[in-house]
């Protein structure tokens, strides 16, 4: 089972690449976030008439997550926690397979920039919430994938120049902790199961020429349960998707786990 995720950043922008991501690659499932439109302004039809079911978690112009997939699935949508968070950020899915279900969810953390404002407040209760659910999930002991643009780079490998995000949201003292916290819960992190390796990233910024320049940053992350990480067989970072003109700045990055 091939299992995708990719901030598209802008779902109706990048409607061209992600049929032809889904044509050529064909994951049987591919979360997305940054969708940037309302339910009934994704663009279903294009994407069913490549065989797959598709749910959203919309919202008007930012935010917005998704979930494709090739078998029916069922869905929930919102991270459990706080009833005033109007923000489209999680979205779960129940995807059978010939050996049982995975569960997925497509998660669009908050960014928290800047840190001295409300939003980075926010980030941390967002992930407070996260680790919560994903505690609770854990309880099913079945294979789960929590996949998403988390907004965090765990480590200064994970940054061709780590220096520069010092007093970053996504790189503070109190992120990486809060992802460690979630992390010990039990889960592995796809990538770093097979790859110790610098120089693996996700998001090169649109300025400065960072993508010419190799200047990313790894924030798009695969978190397994032990259940799928027993199953995990590869993980690959699509990077040539990111070479193409108009592309999101992020790439998407999947695994393929033995179901």
């Amino acid at each position: 089972m091939r299992i995708a995720t990719w901030n598209v950043n802008s779902v109706r922008q990048r409607i061209g690449h992600l049929c032809a991501y889904l044509k050529e690659v064909a994951p049987d499932a591919l979360c997305l976030q940054e969708i940037k439109c309302l339910d009934e302004q994704f663009p279903r039809l294009e994407v069913e008439e490549l065989g797959y079911n598709v749910e959203t978690h919309g919202q008007k112009g930012f935010n917005g997550v998704a979930i494709l997939s090739k078998r029916p699935f069922e869905v929930a949508r919102g991270l459990p926690g706080d009833d005033a968070d109007v923000q489209s950020r999680y979205v779960e899915a129940v995807i059978p397979t010939e050996r049982g279900a995975v569960r997925v969810a497509s998660i669009y953390l908050p960014n928290g920039n800047p840190p001295d404002t409300e939003k980075y407040p926010y980030k941390l209760a967002f992930m407070d919430r996260l680790i919560r659910h994903a505690k609770k999930l854990l309880e099913y002991e079945e294979p789960l994938v929590l996949a998403g643009d988390f907004n965090v780079i765990p480590e200064a490998i994970d940054a061709a120049r780590p220096e520069l995000w010092t007093g970053d949201a996504l790189f503070l003292p109190q992120t990486r902790e809060k992802y460690r916290e979630l992390m010990a819960l039990g889960f592995t992190d796809a990538l770093r199961a097979t790859s110790d390796a610098g120089g693996l990233y996700t998001f090169w910024d649109y300025q400065a020429g960072a993508w010419q320049k190799n200047n990313g940053i790894r924030i798009d992350h695969l978190l397994l349960s032990p259940q799928a990480a027993d199953r995990l067989v590869s993980v690959e970072i699509d990077k040539s998707v990111r070479a193409k003109d108009k592309a999101s700045d992020h790439t998407p990055i999947r695994i393929e786990l033995a179901v």
